[in-house]
């Protein structure tokens, strides 16, 4: 194929943002539908949308100049001329889409999280074991040039034994613009547990291994209307290693968004803050790699440059995602929620 034909469903914050990384950053990829059951966003207008991160413009419409416009994902994926399926759309519809997407033929890539819940979870397993098409889900962190420069040296033993971690994303509160207010309900997004938390839980099992349990603690529907807006939690593993992770999105609309860890091995502690990745040996050197790449700035860009490339070039794509990786992960986050239902410890079977 001469370039990759993508059809994109949902164009809130983050169909806005995978949009713009294709058509700006991704040779290879070329968006030639779009569906969205908003008929304002049909038109490219996305002045209502709002998002925690990134600085563009949402004042400018979007062109869809030789785009085909639906308002249904499921319309779109049997009608539309297209390779590959994008899904950005509220989180309980993702598996119902993912599922229509891969009997299709399609290659799909899913927003996070994966879906809903572990029940979903299994319908996707079954689709995904059942198709011959490639499926990625946006856990844009492993790819994120910070986060991605500690895996890879830390798993290639440069750092020796990790003997504690803490992970942290903090964001303003839930607010408007986004469809139904949707953002608000536990029972569709899952809280910043799934939104937002989700991202270092997914990144911790993929840097350090699955953990055997967890022990969550989280506050319920202090800013939205359901859903656990502030958690923390201790992730366990034999080694004894004591990592954990705080999620919120709790801060007022002015707070800023931030992403930071602090991981400290035999040889060297690691450090991400808003403005800085430093890394300390513990011989007294301190280094700042250079992570700057105009070409491919964040983890959106990396891992939709590389998923499209795999699918241009019919080469199955493993560099940061597997499915059984990202399966295993949301098995993870729903033991958090199951600890803080039940304010224990929950082991994990994988």
């Amino acid at each position: 194929m001469d370039k990759v034909r993508i059809g994109l469903v949902g164009l809130g914050f983050m169909g806005s943002t995978h949009f713009r990384v294709y058509r700006d950053f991704v040779p290879n990829a070329q968006v030639v539908a779009v569906a969205d059951v908003d008929p304002v966003k049909r038109t490219g207008d996305i002045s209502s949308v709002k998002g925690n991160i990134g600085n563009d413009d949402n004042s400018i419409p979007l062109d869809f100049t030789g785009i085909k416009v639906y308002s249904n994902g499921f319309d779109m994926i049997k009608d539309a001329d297209i390779d590959m399926v994008d899904i950005c759309v509220p989180t309980p519809y993702h598996k119902d889409l993912i599922v229509a997407a891969l009997a299709a033929g399609k290659y799909v890539q899913s927003e996070k999280p994966l879906c809903r819940n572990l029940e979903q979870a299994e319908e996707i397993k079954k689709a995904v074991e059942g198709s011959d098409k490639f499926f990625n889900v946006d856990m844009c962190v492993r790819a994120w040039p910070a986060y991605r420069h500690a895996l890879v040296n830390y798993q290639a033993g440069k750092y020796g034994k990790m003997r504690a971690a803490n992970f942290h994303r903090l964001s303003p509160c839930v607010d408007d613009g986004h469809w139904q207010d949707w953002f608000s309900y536990g029972e569709l997004a899952g809280g910043a547990l799934l939104d937002m938390h989700l991202h270092d839980t997914d990144f911790i099992a993929t840097m350090f291994g699955n953990p055997k349990a967890v022990t969550a603690n989280g506050i319920d529907g202090f800013v939205s209307k359901s859903g656990i807006d502030h958690v923390i939690t201790i992730y366990h593993y034999d080694d004894g290693a004591l990592v954990s992770a705080e999620g919120t999105w709790g801060a007022p609309a002015t707070a800023p968004f931030e992403m930071t860890f602090q991981i400290y091995c035999e040889k060297a502690t690691l450090r991400l803050t808003p403005t800085d990745y430093t890394i300390y040996w513990t011989d007294g050197t301190v280094e700042k790699p250079e992570l700057d790449d105009k070409e491919l700035p964040t983890g959106w860009h990396h891992q939709f440059k590389y998923f499209v490339d795999c699918v241009k070039n019919g080469v199955k794509p493993d560099k940061y995602q597997t499915f059984q990786s990202v399966y295993d992960a949301f098995k993870v986050i729903m033991a958090e929620q199951e600890s803080i239902d039940k304010k224990q410890t929950i082991e994990i079977k994988y």
